[in-house]
């Protein structure tokens, strides 16, 4: 039977404990449970298990970085748990730590939590590490919020990385919002040919496959680079951008299925402006449905002044 993992991420002092806390005293999440919680960092909040509906809650403090999956397995059958709450070292990045979870183990739901005062700061100076943990989160909890500031600066960080994640704003005067910001589209959905210019192909491909439906039977126009499937089928190839997403060291090229009969006669590497048809399909590159492009016209281009796409 598989155990859930609830994930909690953020840098020290960003609420977690208090937030793991308080959900360990609400017996709506405590019904008995056997929990085991492994917390990564030690901060000034310290977890009280005296104030839980149920007693059935164990606190394991384990270094992040070295722990093994042999470790982690003997802690849950140490206490017979039936689920995990993880409370993350902000520090490091989390999956490493995933990757290390024993193989019933299952994750849940993982909520990041930040300080509304200084995040902005660790996204300057630590902006890996806050991609890192933006990237995967469901919901981001910033908290410490002046009730007054301006929320655009919060969601746009929010909401570049990960543009599902749902957000909530904690403000010092003791109330609660969720973000209710509109996210326009760079492009028009509606024209008859949807142009992408080169500053906002990232954001298209991000868009594009995670709802491609909304795509279906549009038509599309953009500048990439000729690239080759893997699994290289005849008449088709990937044109795409080079995609950075925080660092240069997660560069990635990032293409879409194109149905094209002369894609032998391409270069690769080479930059095309490529006008093509969408359509929803099955495609071993999605796992499952996703966009494929037939191309209406391919001709050459110069490089994107910017040549890797960011967001």
């Amino acid at each position: 039977m598989p155990i859930p993992v609830y994930a909690f991420t953020g840098f020290l002092e960003a609420g977690k404990t208090k937030f793991i806390q308080e959900t360990l005293e609400d017996p709506r999440f405590n019904a008995g449970e056997r929990t085991l919680v492994l917390v990564c960092e030690e901060g000034e909040e310290e977890y009280d298990p005296s104030t839980y509906p149920h007693k059935a809650v164990y606190l394991e403090s384990i270094d992040q970085e070295t722990v093994t999956t042999e470790a982690l397995a003997a802690l849950q059958k140490k206490h017979h748990a039936q689920r995990v709450v993880v409370e993350l070292n902000g520090m490091q990045m989390i999956e490493p730590f995933y990757q290390k979870m024993p193989e019933d183990w299952q994750l849940a739901q993982e909520v990041m939590f930040a300080d509304a005062r200084t995040i902005l700061a660790y996204n300057t100076n630590l902006r890996s590490l806050v991609v890192d943990k933006l990237a995967g989160a469901e919901m981001v909890v910033f908290n410490r919020m002046d009730p007054k500031a301006d929320r655009m600066p919060l969601h746009k960080l929010a909401r570049a990385q990960n543009r599902r994640i749902d957000i909530v704003y904690d403000c010092t005067d003791g109330t609660t919002a969720f973000d209710d910001i509109e996210d326009p589209l760079p492009f028009d959905m509606n024209a008859p040919v949807i142009e992408i210019e080169d500053e906002d192909y990232a954001l298209f491909y991000r868009d594009i496959t995670e709802e491609p439906k909304k795509y279906a039977g549009k038509t599309v126009r953009f500048k990439g680079q000729v690239a080759r499937l893997k699994s290289d089928k005849p008449g088709m190839f990937a044109p795409g951008r080079f995609v950075m997403t925080c660092c240069e060291a997660d560069i990635t090229f990032m293409g879409l299925p194109c149905r094209y009969p002369d894609c032998k006669k391409l270069t690769m590497r080479s930059w095309i402006d490529l006008t093509a048809k969408i359509e929803v399909k099955n495609h071993p590159l999605f796992h499952g449905p996703g966009p494929i492009l037939t191309a209406l016209r391919v001709t050459p281009a110069e490089p994107a002044r910017q040549e890797v796409a960011t967001f």
